[in-house]
């Protein structure tokens, strides 16, 4: 009889004998194996933090006790066992259950997460909050896998520890090297230091020694506050968050749902800031995925015996594209050095890392670090940075693209993955924002291509400029094949490109919304409207003797792009638009992804649900010009 069967919610935990948690835990582990095996998904975290996940909604009254999650990817177990089990396969799909933790989908899920660090700063605020209104709840942030390592957690504990208020961090620390594996001394040091009879005589040793009279009371406690410190040095390994002003509890085998048990039990009787370090294995409990984590981070579907994926076939993504060819481009240009934040597989980097190791930086999950350091880098004669990160956590730099890049008008290529709808990952990682940030910079160049090739081409041509250069590309495959970089024309500099005439209308389309737009101005053909296309590849600086062109010619204009509509390219271009017609009137209608944060799905359904697709394209067009709907599917059906 299966035990999951039995589990709606964390109470159904609470009441299982001790003695089955064990077994508890190998089934939530093998339903998430099973799950993500047939519809693909962010998959080895989770099965790290399998014990980790029973042990603590067994041991704290969730969701009154509030757990934080950094880095939401760590959350499918959690959601397993908190009423959302028989909606798992419908993870990261259109309407389903969203692929990080969302405030809207579950009272247990008590604070969002995609983007890493920020458990313990959010964890730090519920508690000021709770405190503030004189409740008596737990706050538990559980960080991990890489994400220690972000300057925001750092932040975070430096401000945490020194509060004294009752909070609890696990580290959840996976291959970070922060301390000796799991051993009988570590084992007796946690057992002690959690212990609460030991926590009591400490406290009443400490206030005796307070007690004692004038110098010979201090001295005693200068005595004794010395060997505490003494054994602290030799034995426990987490002496920097002690020195933080937190509490520190471990190593614990993370693996161990006992240990894990007795320490968050003794733990959950303490006060103060507290860090507990377990110790895990990420893809715990799937040899392939134990074997090579990273590649397993995420997976489409795949054979859960054998382990081997499913490949979709076709053309090759944009990332693997850019991925070649910066390689191609590092054998033509010593001076190009490469800096990425901790996803070298994501971006494709990997191959351009394996081939020039001393020319290649991860700086891990650290964006505003990696900026900066490009910008370091670029002060120096005969090297030209690459910064590739994707679009959604780039964001994280904002500040050290203006101000150490852009302000410096410094030679940094920013190369964005996955800007745009970036699919079934959700609100958290769409790169809906580059553009309108990007252009604001001054002297910042932005551009997006239309395909792989052209990409290629505006890369090359970024790392030859003489200031920073942005190009911008989605995560999907590319819509042709693309030939050798040394095969790929040069694109001049500022320049568009117009690659269909009409006098009814213009549509200036930006990256991946040009094909749709060629494709859409071909239909419309047929129905009588002639559309001009334009590939607007650069959008700062834009091609002002194509835009004027256009003003002289259109007096209707349709501006497309995979980015926030609000302060994008076209909110630029009507801007420029109205200045170029004077008192003529142009009329000019933007599209872009509205003004609302867009949830999880396929990427074609999500751009098809916001109108960014052919027959979003027809439809405002048509609209524009006044066609009726009702009379165009009279035609059809005539």
């Amino acid at each position: 009889m299966s035990l999951l069967k039995g589990i709606n919610l964390p109470e159904d935990v609470r009441e299982l004998p001790r003695s089955e948690l064990r077994r508890l835990v190998a089934e939530v582990r093998d339903r998430h194996i099973d799950v993500v095996s047939k519809i693909g998904g962010h998959f080895g975290a989770s099965l790290g933090v399998a014990e980790l996940t029973v042990a603590l909604h067994y041991v704290f009254d969730t969701p009154r006790d509030k757990l934080v999650w950094d880095t939401g990817h760590q959350g499918y177990i959690h959601k397993i066992l908190t009423g959302r089990n028989d909606r798992l396969p419908t993870i990261r799909q259109k309407d389903g259950l969203a692929p990080f933790l969302m405030r809207s989908e579950s009272e247990y899920d008590h604070f969002g997460a995609g983007h890493a660090a920020t458990s313990i700063s959010a964890a730090l605020g519920t508690a000021i909050g709770r405190d503030l209104n004189n409740d008596d709840f737990k706050v538990v942030a559980i960080i991990g896998d890489g994400a220690m390592g972000c300057g925001l957690a750092y932040e975070a504990l430096n401000n945490a520890g020194h509060t004294e208020r009752d909070l609890i961090v696990i580290l959840n620390d996976n291959d970070m090297s922060i301390a000796p594996n799991v051993g009988a001394m570590n084992k007796y040091l946690t057992g002690m230091i959690t212990h609460p009879v030991y926590n009591r005589v400490r406290d009443e040793v400490k206030e005796l020694l307070s007690r004692a009279p004038g110098t010979m009371g201090k001295v005693m406690e200068t005595i004794a506050g010395r060997a505490k410190e003494s054994v602290k040095n030799l034995f426990i390994p987490g002496m920097i968050f002690e020195e933080l002003g937190f509490r520190y509890i471990g190593p614990v085998d993370g693996h161990n749902v006992d240990d894990l048990v007795d320490t968050l039990t003794n733990v959950k009787r303490l006060g103060g800031p507290i860090l507990v370090h377990i110790l895990t294995q990420k893809g715990k409990g799937f040899a392939p995925a134990e074997e090579d984590a990273y590649r397993w981070h995420a997976a489409p579907p795949f054979d859960k015996i054998t382990g081997s994926k499913k490949s979709g076939g076709g053309l090759p993504r944009y990332q693997n594209v850019f991925g070649r060819g910066l390689k191609e481009l590092g054998e033509q240009d010593d001076r190009l050095v490469v800096i990425i934040a901790g996803m070298p597989d994501g971006t494709s980097t990997d191959i351009f890392g394996e081939a020039f190791p001393e020319r290649f930086f991860d700086v891990g999950i650290a964006e505003a670090h990696g900026v900066t350091s490009a910008a370091g880098m670029a002060t120096q004669p005969n090297i030209r940075p690459v910064v590739c990160i994707y679009s959604t956590f780039l964001q994280r730099a904002f500040d050290s693209i203006v101000h150490d890049v852009g302000l410096q008008h410094l030679p940094v290529v920013f190369c964005m993955d996955r800007a745009g709808v970036a699919g079934a990952d959700g609100p958290t990682h769409h790169g809906m924002f580059d553009i309108a940030y990007m252009l604001l910079v001054p002297g910042m160049t932005v551009t997006a291509p239309k395909d792989g090739s052209e990409m290629l081409a505006l890369v090359r041509l970024g790392i030859s400029h003489d200031g920073p250069f942005a190009v911008r590309w989605p995560r999907d495959a590319v819509p042709a094949e693309v030939p050798a970089i040394s095969a790929i024309p040069a694109v001049e500099y500022g320049t568009w490109e117009t690659l269909r005439k009409g006098g009814d209308i213009a549509l200036l389309a930006t990256g991946s919304m040009v094909l749709p737009a060629v494709e859409a101005a071909q239909t419309l053909s047929a129905r009588g409207i002639e559309a001009t296309v334009v590939n607007c590849r650069f959008l700062k600086p834009y091609d002002r003797d194509a835009l004027e062109a256009i003003v002289a010619h259109h007096d209707n204009v349709v501006t497309l792009e995979e980015g926030t509509v609000v302060n994008g390219f076209g909110s630029y271009m009507s801007c420029e638009i109205a200045t170029l017609a004077g008192d003529r009137p142009v009329r000019v209608e933007c599209m872009g992804i509205p003004d609302r944060f867009i949830q999880h799905g396929g990427r074609e359904a999500l751009l098809a649900e916001i109108g960014l697709d052919v027959a979003g394209i027809e439809t405002k067009v048509r609209a524009m010009l006044g066609e009726s709907l009702t009379s165009s599917s009279a035609l059809e059906t005539a």
